[in-house]
């Protein structure tokens, strides 16, 4: 067996300069509450702006989402930086909470994306019917982070409801679909029903080709990573140890000459190339120190 890789101080000090050179302010405050003991006050201050009247998030808070308008998907990414803080008490959560009940459908849950997204630029991936339906992603993440943060909220215990139903019923899965899955069951509280469901839904990240084992495969697949960022993630069972180590040598070879980590997907206007860059190169961060691969 080779020696363990490891990113040197270095290395994240050239992360640094990156994030500096390329991110947003929101990114450059959570860099350095995250790795340079920088307190969080100015990261929920950068955040701030991004969050609606209503209670929502929108205002390219995901990048490739460029409007203004509140849209489900930036709560969940609003929620993943809260949940980092450790600032899930934050007035901002149940504003975003109250806006959740605004949008959520019959079923209980919110749907992927709203057809106001179609007034601005986006992605050509966010397109939607004019009355979506409900969908475990983000529903399942969303509802997750909650959990996790011990947030008490009336829209909660019915988009829990849903995601139970819809995990009871999930046949074919997408990789995002199933990532927000894991969230889930990774935070619910009922624990003994968190397990069988994972026995039973887990499989299907390998079976339904989910998961890209070997680093550096051809494949719309993500890393076992994607699933499992932390060693106690629920998800990191579903791998062997040779498969996620394999993976988090590849993260460790992935920084490029800049510092920063690269976007694994399409790129569709200048503006998002450097801000997503700089929000995977903290994630890859933070994996990486999770794993004890950070000198």
């Amino acid at each position: 067996m080779g020696a363990v890789k490891c990113l040197q101080p270095s290395a994240i000090d050239a992360a640094e300069r990156f994030v500096w050179l390329s991110g947003r302010l929101l990114d450059r405050h959570r860099f350095a509450h995250l790795f340079r003991g920088g307190d969080r006050a100015p990261v929920l201050a950068a955040l701030d702006p991004y969050q609606n009247p209503d209670g929502g998030f929108g205002n390219a808070l995901e990048p490739d989402l460029r409007g203004p308008g509140s849209q489900p998907q930036p709560v969940e990414v609003a929620l993943h930086i809260f949940d980092e803080l450790g600032a899930m008490n934050d007035a901002m959560v149940s504003a975003a909470c109250d806006y959740l009940t605004t949008i959520t459908t019959a079923e209980g849950g919110v749907p992927f994306v709203l057809p106001s997204v179609r007034a601005y630029p986006r992605a050509e991936w966010w397109e939607t019917d004019d009355d979506p339906p409900a969908s475990l992603n983000p529903t399942a993440a969303i509802a997750g982070l909650l959990h996790r943060g011990g947030v008490t909220h009336p829209w909660l215990q019915p988009a829990t409801d849903y995601c139970w139903r819809q995990i009871d019923l999930l046949g074919e899965a997408g990789t995002y679909e199933m990532r927000c899955v894991l969230l889930f069951l990774d935070s619910v509280p009922d624990r003994g029903r968190a397990e069988a469901a994972l026995g039973r839904v887990g499989p299907k990240v390998v079976e339904q080709g989910l998961v890209a084992l070997e680093p550096g495969a051809e494949s719309q697949a993500f890393s076992p990573l994607a699933y499992a960022p932390a060693p106690g993630s629920v998800a990191r069972r579903l791998f062997a140890d040779g498969a996620v180590d394999a993976h988090l040598d590849a993260l460790v070879d992935g920084q490029d000459e800049d510092g920063g980590w690269p976007v694994g997907w399409p790129v569709w206007t200048p503006a998002t190339g450097p801000e997503w860059r700089a929000w995977i190169t903290i994630e890859s961060l933070v994996c990486l120190r999770a794993y004890g691969r950070c000198s």
